[in-house]
């Protein structure tokens, strides 16, 4: 067996399995749901605490790490509040709590640097809270975007479909790619991109969103307007990671899916696009 075919059976082998455990994660219960946020968010921020340090600069990865995971919990309490009505006594005790621990970090990231003897302090406290930032926070935000597309309670299919919709748009964009691909959409960071993959991929996000309205039984132009958000802010998602990966010389953010690379290789558009959906999620509740 050559490698190219090895190679091949390996990703569409470790594919499935990370399709049956995302999709498994969001059909089991809502807490499963938040344990595959979790999961992104702590290997999504650890590799970037390595990109940090192949940079030169010396992260607080612990401390980062704990930041996220308060940041996390402030977007449970709103799922908890959402969904159980208002009558959850746990969600503004959780909040309260996480918000707390918030407001303790950055001094106590300043206190910590004091300690640590870096020639980076500034770059080091700023890398630390950079990776909850980029990485926990849209998770957090994340957890609440079903709460408000599925009026206040959980629909673990609204999430299934914005997966769906990120996972359209990069297959549509590969097959237009390769077989009408010309014109270059941002060769400096990824030279194999097109603008003709880049508009195929859009009109595959379309599509996906089309049939997660006809599902649904919602609003077309809700669900093709949230396809077009989450497809163009999540290929911006791709070239920022593929930025921070060239700025560093690595060719994959990890290895944690055999044949895809680390979580930031295979979660990147989905990360990136979570505030521009939440946000259009917002826009879309308070104007329905």
């Amino acid at each position: 067996m050559g490698d190219k075919m090895k190679n091949f059976l390996i990703r569409t082998a470790s594919g499935a399995v990370m399709l049956i455990v995302v999709l498994g994660a969001m059909l089991l219960s809502k807490w499963s749901f938040m344990a595959l946020m979790a999961a992104i968010a702590i290997g999504g921020m650890w590799e970037f605490y390595r990109f940090a340090e192949k940079a030169g600069y010396e992260p607080m990865k612990v401390l980062g790490i704990f930041t996220g995971i308060m940041i996390l919990c402030t977007g449970v309490a709103a799922m908890l509040f959402f969904d159980l009505g208002g009558d959850s006594a746990s969600a503004p005790l959780l909040l309260i709590a996480a918000v707390s621990a918030l407001v303790l970090i950055v001094p106590l990231m300043f206190i910590c640097e004091l300690y640590r003897k870096s020639a980076t302090p500034i770059a080091n406290i700023a890398t630390s809270l950079l990776g909850a930032l980029y990485v926990a926070f849209p998770m957090a935000l994340l957890l609440i975007v079903p709460m408000l597309l599925g009026v206040g309670k959980w629909n673990p299919w609204i999430m299934i479909f914005y997966i769906f919709i990120i996972w359209a748009n990069d297959v549509f964009a590969y097959l237009f790619g390769i077989t009408l691909g010309r014109h270059r959409l941002f060769e400096r960071i990824s030279p194999k991109k097109s603008w003709e993959g880049f508009f195929g991929g859009l009109l595959g996000a379309m599509a996906m969103g089309w049939v997660a309205a006809t599902i649904l039984e919602a609003s077309v132009p809700m669900w093709v307007g949230l396809a077009l958000v989450a497809a163009i802010s999540g290929v911006f998602g791709d070239l920022v990671e593929s930025l921070m990966k060239r700025s560093v010389d690595v060719k994959d953010s990890g290895n944690i899916i055999p044949g895809h690379g680390g979580w930031l290789d295979r979660f990147d558009a989905l990360i990136l696009s979570a505030p521009f959906v939440f946000i259009y999620a917002c826009l879309y509740t308070l104007a329905a």
